[in-house]
């Protein structure tokens, strides 16, 4: 895992256009704007907050996997989420149903346990995508509540620090 790099573009772009990969997160495969957006995005916030995505590449043959960490992205969402860490998780098709997003994921929120100050993080998930679902709770993450985020019923989870 790694912070993004301008040559990650590419493959950034290619899973993003990926209507599978997209289904549950926007609904539909992003543009290239959008994903030049947010590739920039993601590198900013490394560069702006000192915390962001890593790009995930497989250990063995350096195929890009996907990308896994946390954001504080503003979003116009209700209730909002005021100032907490935000983590997320995409995989490309081809990496999906190896345990590589638990792996990964495990190894962010680790990461997030010992960097963060919050005693909390959240995520958010369409309430039907149940693999995520699923994840999360693997990952300590709790229903907190529904919300409304661009229209849609988004599921609210939240996951306390280890003590």
């Amino acid at each position: 895992m790694q912070p993004h790099r301008l040559s990650d573009f590419e493959d950034c772009a290619a899973l993003w256009a990926d209507p599978e990969v997209t289904r549950h997160i926007t609904g539909r495969a992003s543009t290239l704007q959008e994903s030049w957006a947010r590739h920039l995005r993601n590198i900013g916030h490394w560069t702006a907050l000192g915390f962001g995505y890593w790009v995930v590449h497989d250990k063995s043959t350096g195929r890009f996997l996907g990308e896994v960490g946390f954001g504080d992205f503003h979003r116009t969402i209700k209730p909002p989420l005021k100032n907490v860490p935000e983590m997320g998780w995409v995989l490309c098709t081809h990496a999906q149903g190896r345990g590589l997003a638990h792996e990964t994921a495990r190894t962010a929120a680790v990461w997030g346990d010992q960097y963060f100050s919050a005693d909390t993080t959240v995520c958010i998930i369409a309430p039907d995508h149940a693999g995520s679902v699923a994840l999360a709770g693997k990952l300590g993450f709790e229903r907190k509540h529904m919300a409304s985020y661009m229209g849609e019923p988004t599921l609210v989870m939240e996951r306390r620090k280890p003590t």
